[in-house]
Protein backbone atom coordinates (compact mmCIF):
# COMPACT_ATOMS: atom_id res chain seq x y z
CA UNK A 1 0.00 0.00 0.00
CA UNK A 2 1.56 2.92 -0.95
CA UNK A 3 1.84 5.79 1.79
CA UNK A 4 -0.35 9.36 1.24
CA UNK A 5 2.02 11.13 3.51
CA UNK A 6 4.53 13.90 1.61
CA UNK A 7 7.99 12.43 1.14
CA UNK A 8 9.53 15.92 1.90
CA UNK A 9 8.66 16.79 5.17
CA UNK A 10 9.26 19.48 8.03
CA UNK A 11 8.88 19.52 11.29
CA UNK A 12 9.33 21.41 14.28
CA UNK A 13 12.59 20.49 16.56
CA UNK A 14 14.64 22.53 19.64
CA UNK A 15 15.35 26.11 17.95
CA UNK A 16 14.17 25.43 14.57
CA UNK A 17 12.59 23.19 11.89
CA UNK A 18 13.90 20.34 10.34
CA UNK A 19 13.25 19.41 6.55
CA UNK A 20 13.58 15.92 5.90
CA UNK A 21 13.15 13.63 2.74
CA UNK A 22 11.80 10.36 3.06
CA UNK A 23 13.31 9.94 6.85
CA UNK A 24 16.40 11.70 5.94
CA UNK A 25 17.64 15.05 7.21
CA UNK A 26 17.99 17.97 4.25
CA UNK A 27 18.24 21.06 6.12
CA UNK A 28 17.63 22.53 9.38
CA UNK A 29 16.43 26.24 9.75
CA UNK A 30 17.44 28.07 12.65
CA UNK A 31 14.27 30.05 14.00
CA UNK A 32 15.17 31.12 17.50
CA UNK A 33 18.84 32.70 18.29
CA UNK A 34 21.70 30.96 18.97
CA UNK A 35 24.83 32.19 20.40
CA UNK A 36 28.57 31.35 19.74
CA UNK A 37 29.29 33.42 22.33
CA UNK A 38 28.82 36.82 24.65
CA UNK A 39 29.73 39.05 21.06
CA UNK A 40 28.38 36.46 18.18
CA UNK A 41 24.62 35.38 17.82
CA UNK A 42 22.17 35.08 14.91
CA UNK A 43 18.82 33.55 14.12
CA UNK A 44 16.88 33.07 10.64
CA UNK A 45 19.85 30.66 8.57
CA UNK A 46 20.25 27.33 7.42
CA UNK A 47 22.23 24.65 9.28
CA UNK A 48 23.38 22.12 8.61
CA UNK A 49 22.98 21.62 4.94
CA UNK A 50 23.22 17.80 4.07
CA UNK A 51 24.33 16.05 0.49
CA UNK A 52 22.52 13.69 -0.69
CA UNK A 53 24.71 11.02 1.28
CA UNK A 54 24.35 12.68 4.21
CA UNK A 55 27.72 14.43 3.84
CA UNK A 56 27.94 18.07 5.88
CA UNK A 57 28.03 20.76 3.52
CA UNK A 58 27.62 23.92 5.95
CA UNK A 59 29.52 24.93 8.93
CA UNK A 60 28.19 27.63 11.71
CA UNK A 61 30.07 29.77 13.62
CA UNK A 62 33.41 28.88 12.23
CA UNK A 63 36.37 29.54 14.71
CA UNK A 64 38.33 31.95 11.70
CA UNK A 65 34.63 33.75 11.33
CA UNK A 66 32.17 33.17 14.09
CA UNK A 67 30.08 35.16 12.04
CA UNK A 68 29.52 33.10 9.29
CA UNK A 69 26.63 30.99 9.23
CA UNK A 70 25.38 27.76 7.14
CA UNK A 71 23.54 29.57 4.31
CA UNK A 72 22.52 33.10 5.04
CA UNK A 73 22.16 36.90 3.91
CA UNK A 74 23.63 39.45 5.45
CA UNK A 75 24.73 43.30 5.10
CA UNK A 76 27.79 45.27 6.32
CA UNK A 77 25.76 48.48 5.64
CA UNK A 78 22.49 49.34 7.36
CA UNK A 79 21.98 53.50 7.19
CA UNK A 80 18.70 55.55 7.99
CA UNK A 81 19.61 58.33 6.20
CA UNK A 82 22.99 59.51 7.52
CA UNK A 83 22.53 57.23 10.81
CA UNK A 84 24.30 54.05 10.81
CA UNK A 85 22.12 51.17 12.35
CA UNK A 86 24.54 48.28 13.35
CA UNK A 87 26.38 45.73 10.87
CA UNK A 88 24.35 42.63 9.81
CA UNK A 89 27.29 41.32 8.58
CA UNK A 90 29.68 41.33 11.73
CA UNK A 91 26.65 40.47 13.83
CA UNK A 92 27.33 43.77 15.51
CA UNK A 93 24.46 45.66 17.10
CA UNK A 94 21.94 43.81 14.97
CA UNK A 95 19.15 40.68 15.16
CA UNK A 96 16.99 38.82 13.61
CA UNK A 97 13.01 39.11 14.91
CA UNK A 98 11.88 35.54 13.44
CA UNK A 99 7.53 36.57 13.98
CA UNK A 100 6.64 33.66 12.08
CA UNK A 101 6.84 31.08 10.14
CA UNK A 102 4.57 28.43 8.56
CA UNK A 103 5.29 24.68 7.43
CA UNK A 104 4.03 23.83 3.86
CA UNK A 105 4.60 19.94 2.57
CA UNK A 106 3.16 18.80 -0.54
CA UNK A 107 4.30 15.17 -2.15
CA UNK A 108 6.90 16.89 -4.47
CA UNK A 109 8.35 19.63 -2.11
CA UNK A 110 8.04 21.55 1.38
CA UNK A 111 8.14 25.60 1.62
CA UNK A 112 8.94 26.98 5.05
CA UNK A 113 7.72 30.70 5.12
CA UNK A 114 9.31 32.88 7.57
CA UNK A 115 8.35 36.47 8.56
CA UNK A 116 11.14 38.10 10.03
CA UNK A 117 12.25 41.61 11.52
CA UNK A 118 15.76 43.21 11.51
CA UNK A 119 16.24 45.28 14.82
CA UNK A 120 19.18 46.96 16.41
CA UNK A 121 19.59 48.54 19.68
CA UNK A 122 20.60 51.18 17.83
CA UNK A 123 17.06 52.39 16.97
CA UNK A 124 14.30 52.08 19.53
CA UNK A 125 11.20 54.42 20.40
CA UNK A 126 11.60 57.22 23.91
CA UNK A 127 10.83 54.14 25.80
CA UNK A 128 14.07 52.57 25.02
CA UNK A 129 12.32 49.47 22.98
CA UNK A 130 13.77 48.64 19.68
CA UNK A 131 11.81 49.63 16.32
CA UNK A 132 11.78 47.22 13.36
CA UNK A 133 14.12 48.17 10.66
CA UNK A 134 12.72 45.65 7.69
CA UNK A 135 10.05 44.07 7.59
CA UNK A 136 11.77 40.61 5.63
CA UNK A 137 9.10 37.42 3.85
CA UNK A 138 11.71 34.63 2.94
CA UNK A 139 10.58 31.43 1.43
CA UNK A 140 12.77 28.51 1.30
CA UNK A 141 11.60 25.68 -0.83
CA UNK A 142 12.65 22.10 -1.22
CA UNK A 143 12.10 19.79 -3.99
CA UNK A 144 12.57 16.28 -3.88
CA UNK A 145 15.84 14.89 -5.22
CA UNK A 146 16.00 13.32 -8.59
CA UNK A 147 18.68 10.85 -9.91
CA UNK A 148 21.66 13.02 -8.30
CA UNK A 149 20.05 16.04 -7.80
CA UNK A 150 18.44 18.24 -4.80
CA UNK A 151 16.88 21.81 -5.98
CA UNK A 152 16.40 24.38 -2.98
CA UNK A 153 15.03 27.73 -3.76
CA UNK A 154 15.74 30.77 -1.77
CA UNK A 155 12.73 34.01 -2.60
CA UNK A 156 13.84 36.76 -0.09
CA UNK A 157 11.62 39.54 0.10
CA UNK A 158 12.61 43.18 2.06
CA UNK A 159 10.67 46.02 2.77
CA UNK A 160 11.65 49.05 4.68
CA UNK A 161 9.76 50.24 7.47
CA UNK A 162 11.79 53.80 7.96
CA UNK A 163 11.87 56.34 5.58
CA UNK A 164 15.55 56.57 3.71
CA UNK A 165 16.84 52.93 4.61
CA UNK A 166 19.71 51.66 2.47
CA UNK A 167 21.79 48.52 2.37
CA UNK A 168 25.56 47.65 0.99
CA UNK A 169 27.77 45.16 1.78
CA UNK A 170 31.77 45.97 2.63
CA UNK A 171 32.96 49.68 2.61
CA UNK A 172 35.76 48.46 0.08
CA UNK A 173 37.07 46.82 -3.33
CA UNK A 174 35.68 43.54 -2.41
CA UNK A 175 31.93 44.77 -1.50
CA UNK A 176 31.31 41.49 -0.72
CA UNK A 177 27.22 41.29 1.05
CA UNK A 178 24.05 39.60 0.44
CA UNK A 179 23.24 36.03 -0.20
CA UNK A 180 26.40 33.48 1.33
CA UNK A 181 26.78 30.03 1.76
CA UNK A 182 29.91 28.93 4.16
CA UNK A 183 30.70 25.41 2.91
CA UNK A 184 33.36 23.57 3.76
CA UNK A 185 36.81 23.97 1.66
CA UNK A 186 38.11 20.74 1.14
CA UNK A 187 41.69 20.62 -0.43
CA UNK A 188 39.97 19.41 -3.45
CA UNK A 189 37.82 22.51 -3.90
CA UNK A 190 36.87 23.31 -6.94
CA UNK A 191 35.41 26.56 -8.53
CA UNK A 192 33.47 25.75 -12.16
CA UNK A 193 31.19 28.41 -13.80
CA UNK A 194 29.91 28.31 -17.41
CA UNK A 195 33.14 28.76 -18.84
CA UNK A 196 34.83 26.14 -17.11
CA UNK A 197 37.06 26.87 -13.84
CA UNK A 198 37.50 29.81 -11.87
CA UNK A 199 40.42 31.16 -10.01
CA UNK A 200 38.96 32.73 -6.81
CA UNK A 201 41.05 36.09 -6.20
CA UNK A 202 40.45 39.25 -3.80
CA UNK A 203 38.05 40.97 -5.42
CA UNK A 204 34.61 40.12 -6.95
CA UNK A 205 35.07 37.98 -10.17
CA UNK A 206 32.68 38.43 -13.20
CA UNK A 207 31.46 35.14 -13.67
CA UNK A 208 28.69 33.17 -15.19
CA UNK A 209 24.88 33.37 -13.18
CA UNK A 210 25.69 30.29 -11.98
CA UNK A 211 29.05 29.10 -9.81
CA UNK A 212 29.63 25.23 -8.36
CA UNK A 213 31.46 24.43 -5.80
CA UNK A 214 32.48 20.53 -5.57
CA UNK A 215 35.45 18.78 -3.84
CA UNK A 216 35.49 15.67 -1.27
CA UNK A 217 33.17 16.92 1.89
CA UNK A 218 32.35 13.59 3.49
CA UNK A 219 33.53 9.95 2.46
CA UNK A 220 37.02 10.37 1.19
CA UNK A 221 37.62 9.71 -2.34
CA UNK A 222 33.60 10.74 -2.99
CA UNK A 223 32.95 14.04 -4.91
CA UNK A 224 29.52 15.96 -4.38
CA UNK A 225 28.72 19.75 -4.45
CA UNK A 226 26.15 22.51 -4.62
CA UNK A 227 25.76 25.27 -7.22
CA UNK A 228 24.45 28.90 -6.56
CA UNK A 229 22.05 29.96 -9.47
CA UNK A 230 21.18 33.67 -9.50
CA UNK A 231 17.66 34.27 -10.83
CA UNK A 232 17.61 36.46 -13.80
CA UNK A 233 15.54 38.94 -11.95
CA UNK A 234 18.07 39.72 -9.02
CA UNK A 235 19.12 43.04 -9.53
CA UNK A 236 22.62 43.63 -11.38
CA UNK A 237 21.97 40.53 -12.98
CA UNK A 238 24.81 38.21 -13.57
CA UNK A 239 26.08 39.35 -10.42
CA UNK A 240 29.51 38.91 -9.10
CA UNK A 241 30.87 36.58 -7.30
CA UNK A 242 33.75 36.92 -4.01
CA UNK A 243 35.16 33.24 -3.91
CA UNK A 244 37.40 32.11 -1.35
CA UNK A 245 39.85 29.02 -0.78
CA UNK A 246 40.21 29.56 2.80
CA UNK A 247 38.18 30.28 6.10
CA UNK A 248 35.27 32.24 4.08
CA UNK A 249 32.64 31.71 2.05
CA UNK A 250 31.13 32.26 -1.43
CA UNK A 251 28.93 35.08 -2.27
CA UNK A 252 26.82 36.45 -5.14
CA UNK A 253 27.89 40.31 -4.63
CA UNK A 254 24.81 41.92 -4.39
CA UNK A 255 24.50 45.80 -3.82
CA UNK A 256 28.63 46.18 -3.50
CA UNK A 257 30.15 48.84 -1.53
CA UNK A 258 27.40 51.34 -2.75
CA UNK A 259 24.06 51.44 -0.79
CA UNK A 260 21.09 51.04 -2.31
CA UNK A 261 18.00 52.62 -1.16
CA UNK A 262 15.01 49.50 -0.18
CA UNK A 263 11.52 50.53 -0.61
CA UNK A 264 8.52 50.81 1.59
CA UNK A 265 5.92 49.39 -0.81
CA UNK A 266 6.84 46.90 -3.41
CA UNK A 267 9.74 44.68 -1.90
CA UNK A 268 13.72 44.20 -3.16
CA UNK A 269 13.17 40.81 -4.68
CA UNK A 270 16.51 38.49 -4.38
CA UNK A 271 16.36 34.97 -5.69
CA UNK A 272 18.75 32.00 -5.89
CA UNK A 273 18.36 28.47 -6.19
CA UNK A 274 20.91 25.89 -4.83
CA UNK A 275 21.49 22.82 -6.31
CA UNK A 276 23.15 20.14 -4.31
CA UNK A 277 24.58 16.94 -6.28
CA UNK A 278 26.56 13.81 -6.52
CA UNK A 279 29.88 13.67 -8.29
CA UNK A 280 31.75 16.94 -9.43
CA UNK A 281 29.11 19.65 -10.84
CA UNK A 282 31.22 19.60 -14.12
CA UNK A 283 29.89 16.16 -14.73
CA UNK A 284 26.24 17.89 -15.00
CA UNK A 285 24.62 20.26 -17.83
CA UNK A 286 24.71 23.28 -15.21
CA UNK A 287 23.64 25.80 -17.90
CA UNK A 288 20.70 23.93 -18.35
CA UNK A 289 19.98 23.88 -14.89
CA UNK A 290 20.40 28.26 -14.93
CA UNK A 291 18.09 28.47 -18.09
CA UNK A 292 15.78 25.88 -16.36
CA UNK A 293 15.59 28.26 -13.48
CA UNK A 294 15.60 31.15 -15.61
CA UNK A 295 12.21 30.68 -17.75
CA UNK A 296 10.55 30.19 -14.20
CA UNK A 297 9.14 33.44 -13.66
CA UNK A 298 7.38 33.20 -10.51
Amino acid sequence: MTSSAPAVSIAPRAGGFVVTEDRQDVLFYQRETKRFDETYSRSHYIHPLYGLDGELLTEEFPANHPHHCGIYWAWHQVWIGGRRIGDAWSLRDFAWDVRDVKAIAAHTHATLEAEVFWTSPLWTNAQGVRKPLVREMAMITVHRASRDIRKIDFDIRLVALEDELRIAGAENAKGYGGFCARVPLPDDLQFVSSGGDVEPTTVPVEASPWMDFSGTFGEVGKVSGVVILCHPTVPGFPQPWILRRKTSMQNPVYPGAHPVALPREDPLVLRYRLVVHRGAGRELDLDHLQAEYGADGT
